[in-house]
């Protein structure tokens, strides 16, 4: 039967739904998305074309990292960064930006892959809060053609990184209600990795278990996540014993085998253990975030908004870290965070960590870093990279 013969509502073979009643302005409009279909799809692999001769120009030029090592720089963020300045310039809607950042996050991630597939390494198993965390993170930054790598603690993560066997490291450094992640800060002492992006992500936790819930007596999870519901479990389990656990997947196992425990989980790891979701949503604080780092061999280049991360140990002489701040505060270069925590190195000693706006190859912070060396016994920068977006402008992970 052909097309023009076939009842209103039946189906032609372009998948298009055939009528003799669609409107004459309906057929030129869906003939006018064809055409720039086909012109989409040209310029697209266009622009892959020529992201490939990139990647062999870099290739044949020996480009590598400064140890050495050849180079796995099909992500470099400071030229993302002006890919996505350009392109949202140029965007006089309807889409919004946040459409356009969406796209253009699988267009680049599409050209990462025809380059290099990444492998991304983070802190697992898979069903874990932070594994789902790392995965809407590294997405976030590189879409969805990436290889995930699990570890099995952060040290691990780190050390993947550093040998080679993962491209890049997710990590957790933050919570906007906990505080910072004393693990991932301690590894920072040794490692040579660099940051070299962050990324903001919105947490929520949920309780799961098979109910009901007044039949609860015990709550298991990962400390940070009990942390974070601290105030709704004194609120509405108030008998409930707290029971940390190494994760979040082996709590929602423990609820699993436990008729009258829950766990603080992912639906991911509900669904996977036969439990159900008890209640959505159970943390203290409605702006519940978390920052990720990015971590890799090489620090990105100055974009013109970047910010920069630095860690220090003060001489033991009085006014050692007046003199330090100081050195920013006489160039106007403003900090947006310091913390101590021990050394491990020393009982009582203690290191910093900065983070700064502005890029080490500025004039102005360049020369701070030079002369903190005479009020400290160690400088080391942590790394550099674009400044982020503001937190309620990246999709919401659950947990």
């Amino acid at each position: 039967m052909h097309a023009d013969r076939m009842p209103p509502g039946m189906a032609g073979t372009d998948g298009r739904e055939v009528s003799q009643a669609t409107p004459p302005q309906l057929r030129a409009i869906r003939d006018e998305i064809d055409a720039i279909d086909r012109e989409l799809i040209a310029l697209l692999n266009r622009r892959a074309s020529s992201s490939v001769e990139v990647a062999r120009i870099k290739r044949d030029s020996g480009g590598g990292t400064s140890d050495g090592a050849p180079s796995a720089a099909t992500y470099v963020p400071g030229r993302e960064q002006v890919v996505l300045n350009n392109v949202l310039a140029a965007n006089a809607g309807p889409l919004t930006e946040a459409h356009i950042r969406t796209i253009y996050s699988e267009i680049l991630s599409s050209s990462r892959a025809l380059q290099r597939p990444l492998r991304i390494g983070y802190l697992g198993p898979a069903g874990t809060f932070s594994f789902r965390a790392a995965e809407t993170a590294a997405k976030v930054r590189f879409g969805s053609f990436v290889e995930y790598v699990p570890a099995r603690t952060v040290s691990e993560v780190f050390e993947q990184t550093e040998r080679g066997e993962t491209d890049y490291a997710v990590v957790p450094v933050e919570n906007s209600t906990e505080g910072s992640v004393g693990q991932t800060l301690d590894m920072f002492m040794d490692s040579q990795l660099k940051i070299c992006s962050e990324i903001l992500l919105w947490i929520t936790q949920h309780l799961v278990g098979h109910g009901p819930l007044e039949s609860v007596r015990r709550v298991y999870s990962h400390p940070q996540a009990l942390a974070q519901c601290r105030r709704w479990l004194s609120t509405h389990l108030p008998g409930a014993e707290p029971v940390e656990t190494s994760s979040t997947s082996a709590a929602a196992q423990r609820a699993a085998a436990e008729p009258d425990a829950a766990a603080i989980g992912t639906e991911e790891s509900a669904a996977q253990n036969g439990i159900s979701v008890l209640v959505r949503g159970i943390q203290d604080q409605a702006h519940n975030a978390t920052r990720f780092l990015l971590l890799g061999k090489e620090t990105a280049a100055r974009s013109g908004n970047d910010k920069t991360s630095i860690l220090f140990s003060v001489r033991d002489r009085a006014g050692a870290l007046f003199e330090v701040l100081s050195v920013f505060a006489r160039r106007s270069i403003n900090l947006t965070r310091i913390e101590s925590r021990p050394s491990r190195r020393q009982p009582w000693e203690y290191v910093f960590f900065v983070d700064l706006l502005g890029h080490p190859d500025e004039p102005a912070v360049g020369e701070a870093l030079e002369e903190m060396h005479a009020a400290c016994t160690m400088v080391k920068v942590l790394g550099a990279w674009p400044v982020e977006r503001r937190v309620d402008d990246q999709p919401r992970t659950s947990s």
